[in-house]
């Protein structure tokens, strides 16, 4: 255990006043300020951080849809919706990061409280419903402190606007896609979400195609693409899913979103809410979708033939937790919830343990471990 474990999320999660919200707040502003000071040449303290929490080996480096990622642990979207972080992201030690969800209009999200956590779950549960400042304040920010991005892939994840109409989505997020297309190294199309009414009904092939063909329409391949889904999918939807990512060249799928079940939840009562998991609409992270993301990793590989890239994310608090995802078939993981829980020191935890495994399998690169799982099996049946 670290510092942050021992004392720094004891305050954070047990002061008073101090709600899931309003710690996010407080995280996001001093980032914010951290980044500015990157981007004013006020390096010493995000060099301080890149010491302490970064671990470069060439063994952890791929280079995957035509960036190069220097680990295989990124930021998941969410954390930093407006990007006003995207310049620290690469000192806290991340191989890379998304932001978002944005949406072309700026939108206030759901009404509050929409934010808690299930410590004994280790999960959160959220319906913040895409609150954001929309597509043209990001593209703004993101083309003051463009050069502040090289360090590490960051990603743009594209949401619809709550008061767009689903018949009119793929123009909403072709909008929001023409402000950032120059900005963002890669897109995603976020249809999960369970926190804007309707948005998971994009999922359907029909609606979902319409989305990617406008967007691959205008994008002329510059851009990987990418589109994430919900691990409550049936398998059957999932293939689906998977067809329309080869029809429209999709760079890969991230797996997954938070979970509308409830099942095998620890939590009884939410603190100052009074009610249980079941009575409070949202998405739940965290360790709740641990075992569900990975099988639908495996599943999508199996599909595939690991010819789709996969991001995995979902549960991720540990080097074993990152290992079981990449042997199951994810070229690369996001971590959210478990970076809340674990603390700032959790990404170069998880390098090293990934280095770790390496050495234990005789393997010389990460590249070589995504996908072991079925390269294992292969190499018994023979």
């Amino acid at each position: 255990m670290d510092i942050y474990q021992v004392a720094v999320r004891p305050v954070l999660f047990n002061l008073v006043k101090a709600d899931p919200e309003w710690s996010h707040h407080q995280a996001i502003g001093l980032l914010s300020w951290l980044s500015h000071q990157n981007h004013t040449g006020n390096h010493w303290l995000p060099n301080l951080l890149h010491k302490s929490l970064c671990l470069n080996n060439h063994r952890l480096e791929q280079n995957l849809f035509g960036l190069q990622f220097p680990n295989p642990v990124g930021l998941a979207a969410g954390f930093d919706k407006d990007g006003v972080a995207s310049g620290i992201w690469s000192s806290m030690g991340f191989g890379f990061a998304e932001l978002g969800t944005v949406t072309f209009v700026a939108q206030p999200g759901n009404p509050r409280p929409r934010l808690f956590r299930l410590p004994l779950d280790q999960a959160v549960l959220n319906r913040m419903g895409f609150n954001n400042r929309g597509a043209a304040v990001m593209a703004q920010r993101l083309s003051q402190e463009k050069q502040e991005l090289t360090s590490i892939p960051i990603g743009i994840n594209l949401g619809k606007s709550k008061v767009t109409p689903l018949e009119a989505a793929a123009e909403d997020y072709l909008q929001s896609f023409r402000l950032l297309k120059d900005l963002g190294d890669y897109f995603v199309v976020n249809v999960s979400s369970p926190n804007t009414p309707g948005l998971r009904s994009l999922q359907d092939a029909t609606m979902l195609s319409s989305i990617l063909d406008v967007l691959q329409t205008e994008n002329h391949a510059q851009k990987p693409l990418f589109v994430k889904i919900a691990p409550d999918l049936e398998w059957e939807a999932i293939a689906d899913i998977i067809s329309l990512a080869k029809t429209y060249q999709l760079a890969g799928i991230i797996a997954t979103n938070t979970t509308i079940s409830r099942q095998g939840l620890k939590t009884q009562i939410i603190d100052k809410t009074g009610n249980s998991p079941e009575q409070e609409a949202g998405g739940i992270s965290g360790a709740p979708v641990r075992d569900r993301s990975t099988e639908v990793i495996r599943f999508i590989w199996q599909q595939t033939q690991g010819q789709i890239p996969i991001i995995g994310v979902g549960g991720i608090f540990s080097p074993d937790d990152a290992w079981a995802k990449i042997t199951a078939g994810a070229s690369l993981i996001q971590v959210y919830t478990g970076w809340i829980y674990e603390g700032p020191m959790m990404v170069r935890r998880i390098l090293e343990g990934l280095l770790s495994k390496l050495e234990q399998n005789h393997l010389s690169s990460i590249s070589e471990a995504v996908g072991l799982e079925f390269k294992s099996q292969k190499h018994i049946e023979k």
